[in-house]
């Protein structure tokens, strides 16, 4: 099959358009012309399929190319409104949209598919076969990878096949039904799991990794994402939702099963316990004689230092932390912090107490009235006791009126102001406060200075065992109520962050309000709380609404650290009530034009 010059140009120049990475994936081809050019010389090839890695999300690219925790019930972001939070969303105006750039990209792992057995120079090596087969098993992988991002954030999509077809091609295909899409991105990722490794070692000293490989796939990263994907498959919205009986194609196929089957739930149970089972890696824990303190630390490094014990997918180095840094801390941190990631009182209110009991549970100590005269090190005398004894995640996770400054602070300031005339309140910047009086503090490095320009690099964890942990508590919950691994497992993450073990004797229901509390907080700002609510369809619950009034305290009150008048619930933003249309993003108005056979998802 040939390709025409103008055709191989056009890749050519999306591929340099896309950036670039660190290390392995730090490479972009020159002058290719022709496909014979690219697959004859093993360094083009080998770029070419680096570049398949590129557009992989980074779950700090918070608020503009990411923004999944600002349109759910997380966050507000002060500078970017995605349209979904208004209603205004629509298939002319959709972001973020990539649709297109991830077709692309699966385009090109198609064309690396169909012509890297062309490179003569990577077969002579002494490895070359098994070399060739690896990058290979990589490009299949990452093909049905972006056909999975696009499931999740576009419902069933089209399936291209396994040839690339050419301009003059007919491209009216149709959506293949949600269980299609499942199976043939599945299927090929059991595909490409024998020919990449379990671990990309050092050539010199096969005992220690390769850090240069960073990223790349291996055989654990492969399980890990087929839990992703087989713990959505199972749950309500893609699980014999029959609210979706009227979407179909064109010819009347239904697009998503009718039919409840409570052996998916199976099936994602052992996805996540096989990658348990692998035994490569361990909850971060972070020792201390006080236990508070340790839980405090174990959460909070887990994102400096604890990726190297539990991260199974990492993304080499996260170019956007440094932005997510700024963005989330107060004006009162050196230099100047945006202070405009707010986190929602509803979130706020989701944290336990200390002694692990809710807020609303007799004898948790939980109190809305008064201030402390106590200082700690996560706040300071004078603290509203609405934020006093909580567990520890709740310090890692959220800054708060009176919490200490989360970076380096600026010479004299001891705590964060969010009340109006505060240090770091509404009425000292025109748009640098948040909207709800809270930001989120999570993977904020505390010796973080903006003055200097000092951060500190370190890369971002697409998959840790913490969540492959909550994906097998809930699996297993749905799948057999009762097994002792569920509150094993779940009983892990709670004690790591300090809290006790939950006891035996909880209902199916009452289990799976803790698991999915456990992900919101375990897993909060990490790009799961957006979907989480999707595929239990419990986005319009009033416990976990997605639209409608959203609130936190007065910022457009207070004089003082303890002014009463700061600390009053009040309504802070109004977001579009929940729409079913909201389950799935509409496919660009374009592809529909050209696509006579391509339906639109109801309600756009």
């Amino acid at each position: 099959m040939t390709y025409s010059y103008k055709n191989i140009l056009l890749l050519f120049l999306l591929l340099c358009a896309a950036g670039c990475k660190k290390g392995y994936l730090d490479t972009v081809p020159d002058n290719i012309t022709t496909l014979k050019d690219v697959f004859t010389n093993r360094s083009m090839t080998e770029q070419w399929l680096a570049r398949l890695y590129h557009p992989m999300p980074d779950m700090w690219a918070q608020p503009y190319s990411t923004p999944w925790t600002g349109q759910c019930d997380e966050a507000d972001y002060a500078w970017v409104q995605p349209g979904i939070n208004s209603g205004a969303i629509a298939p002319d105006n959709a972001t973020p949209s990539y649709w297109n750039s991830y077709y692309q990209t699966i385009r090109q792992a198609a064309i690396f598919l169909q012509h890297a057995d062309e490179n003569q120079e990577i077969k002579a090596l002494p490895d070359g076969t098994r070399l060739l087969k690896q990058y290979k098993a990589e490009a299949r992988f990452l093909r049905a990878y972006y056909y999975w991002l696009l499931m999740r954030q576009y419902g069933p999509v089209v399936l291209m096949g396994e040839t690339p077809s050419l301009p003059e091609e007919d491209f009216q295909i149709p959506r293949s039904p949600w269980d299609a899409c499942v199976s043939y991105v599945v299927s090929e990722m059991d595909k490409a799991f024998p020919d990449v490794p379990v671990l990309h070692v050092n050539p010199v000293d096969p005992t220690q990794p390769d850090v240069t490989q960073t990223g790349r796939i291996t055989q654990p990263i492969i399980l890990a994402v087929k839990s992703q994907i087989l713990l959505y498959h199972a749950s309500p919205l893609f699980n014999g939702n029959k609210d979706l009986a009227s979407f179909t194609n064109p010819d009347g196929t239904v697009l998503f099963n009718q039919a409840y089957d409570k052996e998916k739930w199976k099936r994602a149970a052992d996805a996540a316990k096989a990658v348990i089972d692998l035994n490569r890696w361990e909850l971060y824990t972070v020792s201390d004689p006080d236990p508070f303190r340790a839980a405090y630390l174990s959460c909070r490094n887990l994102f400096f230092d604890g990726w190297q014990k539990e991260a199974i997918w990492i993304r080499t180095s996260s170019s956007h932390v440094g932005n997510w840094e700024r963005h989330c801390s107060p004006r009162c941190a050196n230099g100047q912090g945006w202070n405009g990631i707010a986190v929602t009182q509803e979130q706020v209110d989701i944290f336990r107490m200390a002694n692990g009991k809710a807020t609303g549970d007799a004898g948790s100590g939980y109190s809305e009235n008064g201030f402390t005269d106590a200082a700690t090190p996560y706040y300071v005398s004078g603290t509203y006791n609405m934020y006093t004894g909580r567990e520890p995640r709740f310090y890692v996770d959220v800054t708060f009126n009176g919490a200490t400054v989360p970076v380096v602070p600026e010479a004299g300031q001891t705590r964060v102001e969010f009340f109006f005339t505060g240090n770091s309140g509404k009425n000292g910047a025109p748009r640098d406060w948040p909207s709800t009086g809270y930001t989120a503090r999570k993977n904020i490095h505390p010796n973080t200075d903006f003055r200097t320009g000092r951060n500190f690099t370190r890369p971002a964890m697409m998959i840790r065992l913490g969540e492959i942990y909550l994906n097998y508590a809930e699996a297993l919950n749905e799948y057999e109520p009762g097994n002792a691994d569920i509150l094993k497992y779940l009983n892990k993450i709670r004690n790591r962050g300090g809290l006790p073990d939950l006891q035996p004797g909880l209902s199916q229901a009452e289990m799976r309000a803790q698991i999915q509390l456990e992900r919101r907080i375990e897993l909060m700002f990490e790009g799961h709380r957006y979907w989480d609510v999707r595929r239990w369809k419990v986005a319009d619950k009033p416990d976990q609404h997605q639209g409608g009034a959203f609130h936190g305290m007065n910022i457009e009150k207070g004089s003082s650290l303890s002014d009463p008048e700061f600390h009053k619930r009040t309504v802070s933003f109004t977001r579009a009530n929940w729409q079913p249309r909201f389950y799935f993003y509409p496919v660009p108005q374009s592809e529909i034009d050209r696509n006579k056979k391509l339906v639109q998802f109801p309600g756009y």
